[in-house]
């Protein structure tokens, strides 16, 4: 395609920009057209896709982390026959594949979820890395950025591990149209002040109009050439570029041009250009999926073993028979035992630093190219990531989540390092998995039933040892409960999960000494819960009392309390939850301080019987 048509697709994908945006009376067609002339090049003359297959493994990726610049992407389709006209102006209705923001749960050439600025760029980088030392295929990776979202610490997140990994297959295009929503960005248009982050980072930096096609072009060109360094092309663009009325014009941020058809006319009108885009280079993924049921680690009942010991002991086994699975860390590797993966299969394990944002966002990145991603850290420390997670779950992502050091029980390190809102923050998100194992051999099992389950899968796991009262043969499936405790004469329902199961289960043999009979369930699988036997639960013994090392809001009580949602009346129901600013002190200490532990458990039990709050 020559120069004057590549200056012509710019001008076409402005005015589908404008049409989109028009039929759907929202959008943002000035930040689309800021763009156009980026994308027509990229369109017409370097990316490598072939839109009949996207799962192709050869195929070039695209990330519109600008993804609120949807109608561009959408031009774009329309111009590479993926899309008719007749979709196009779709946008945004009820029912369409082009929705506000692009998602690739309906559109398959979509890498990921984008809308929340400076995600993007993390996820390519998630990309990139999978293409250098996963797949080992040199598809590029394109990622195009609004300079807004610069302000983003995820972006320079993303920017430094890119620049440490030397990513030299990730291209960042940043579009510097200089205008956020209300008003100038904070750097303009200087890109000088851009292309200094990115070197101190180690990347190689162009600086470019970003509406010259010949000028774009050179510079992806270069970029493509770039060895052991990602680049940035640093683009100058006009928001609303080629219509006087709105061109870097403020106030105009996500609204529809108030006359599109004189709009269209002053961009040329409406044309029907199309692309050929290049064809990947032929290539095959090289991971095995399934070779077999891992030998799991065996744990001897009675003996004590720290949750987060069989975590780590578990996935390594897993690794050893799925080839697609990867482990990724924050830097804590050594402590939620990730790093028992790291020694058996160092190829596949990835460290992402004290970045908890760009952890996440790798692992989107890895699972969207088919990999199945572990990602461990502090469950208190996962709270910085909660967007990522959010907009993984939108993109459709399954990564695993492993969050260690929860609740009161680590002891002395104090609150900081507590996580104490990590189930309700997962529960929270939508199609998520919420797993919270007692003891060694129910961890075991459950990370391995991770591995193929769908959406956020979280596992909390437990610093200290707790004792093992499992065997090593004991089934444990998702949505299911072990009922521990269970007598005729039962006078309630002690409903735990995690170390406060074994609080419970002291506490009963407490109460049975003193001639009250208590259930206990060990709720392992939080979200989805086991309603029919906490129904029957309630039913049989008139009252649940819960018991969590966690806040009260959102956590085990409240997945009790969704057991009863369908208009069956409530069960009595007694919690007891972390309610108070913990301190430093032992881990037996910051139990019963808490009062969740068996002391208080027992206590609790005798006042509900002694008041004839149960039967």
């Amino acid at each position: 395609m020559t120069d004057r048509r590549l200056a012509a697709l710019g001008q076409q994908l402005r005015v589908d920009s404008v049409r989109a945006a028009a039929a759907a009376g929202s959008g943002h067609p000035t930040s689309s057209m800021s763009a156009a002339d980026l994308m027509a090049v990229l369109l017409a003359r370097h990316l490598r896709y072939d839109f009949e297959r996207p799962a192709h493994p050869g195929n070039d990726r695209f990330v519109l982390s600008k993804g609120h610049a949807s109608p561009l992407l959408y031009a774009a389709y329309k111009a590479a026959g993926a899309i008719n006209d007749t979709e196009l102006l779709t946008f945004r209705h009820q029912g369409s594949r082009l929705e506000g923001h692009p998602t690739p749960r309906k559109l398959p050439w979509v890498e990921t979820a984008t809308g929340s600025l400076g995600q993007g760029l993390p996820v390519g980088v998630g990309i990139a890395l999978t293409g250098k030392r996963l797949d080992r295929l040199d598809y590029r990776v394109w990622v195009l950025c609004g300079d807004s979202e610069l302000a983003e610490g995820s972006v320079w997140e993303a920017a430094e591990h890119a620049g440490y990994e030397h990513l030299d297959n990730l291209i960042a295009v940043i579009d510097v149209n200089r205008l956020g929503q209300r008003g100038p960005t904070r750097h303009g248009h200087d890109l000088d002040a851009y292309a200094r982050r990115f070197q101190a980072f180690g990347w190689h930096t162009i600086e470019v109009d970003g509406h010259d096609v010949d000028a774009v072009d050179r510079a992806y060109g270069e970029a493509e050439s770039t060895v052991g360094q990602p680049t940035a092309v640093i683009a100058r663009t006009l928001k609303g570029k080629g219509v006087a009325a709105v061109e870097d014009r403020e106030g105009l941020h996500g609204k529809p041009l108030k006359e599109p058809e004189e709009a269209i006319a002053e961009l040329g009108g409406p044309q029907d250009l199309r692309v050929e885009v290049q064809q990947p280079p032929a290539a095959r993924m090289l991971h095995a999926v399934r070779s077999g049921r891992p030998e799991l680690p065996r744990y001897e009942i009675g003996e004590k073993v720290a949750t987060r010991d069989a975590y780590g002991q578990a996935l390594a086994a897993l690794g050893s028979v799925r080839g697609d699975v990867v482990a990724l860390d924050g830097e804590v590797s050594d402590s939620t035992r990730a790093e028992y993966f790291a020694k058996e299969h160092p190829d596949r394990f990835f460290e992402f630093y004290i970045a908890e944002q760009q952890l996440v966002a790798a692992a989107v990145g890895m699972a969207a190219r088919d990999w199945v991603p572990y990602v461990s850290t502090f469950a208190a420390f996962l709270t910085r990531a909660h967007d990522f997670l959010r907009m993984a779950t939108i993109s459709g992502a399954g990564i695993n989540v492993v969050g260690s050091h929860a609740g009161v029980s680590i002891g002395q390190d104090g609150p900081s390092q507590m996580g104490l809102e990590d189930l309700a923050m997962f529960r929270s998100l939508h199609g998520s998995t919420v797993l919270h194992p007692c003891d060694a051999n129910q961890t075991a099992h459950l990370v391995a039933r991770m591995a193929d389950g769908e959406g956020i899968r979280y596992l909390r796991t437990l610093r200290g040892e707790t004792p093992v009262i499992y065997g090593p043969g004991e089934e444990f499936p998702v949505g299911g409960s072990k009922v521990l405790r269970t007598s005729d004469e039962d006078r309630l329902t002690v409903v735990a999960a995690g170390t406060t199961v074994h609080e419970a289960l002291t506490a009963a043999d407490l109460l049975a000494d003193e001639g009250i009979q208590v259930r206990v369930i060990d709720l392992y699988s939080i979200k989805p819960v086991d309603r029919h036997t906490l129904r029957a639960a309630a039913e049989q013994t008139g009252c649940l009392l819960t018991v969590e090392d966690h806040h009260e809001e959102g956590g085990l009580g409240d997945a009790v309390l969704d057991a009863f949602l369908d208009g069956r009346p409530s069960p009595r129901l007694v919690r007891l939850a972390v309610r108070t600013m913990p301190g430093s002190a032992s881990p037996a200490e910051q139990l019963h301080a808490a009062g969740i532990d068996a002391e208080s458990i027992a206590a609790s039990a005798r006042l509900l019987v002694e008041h004839a709050v149960v039967a």
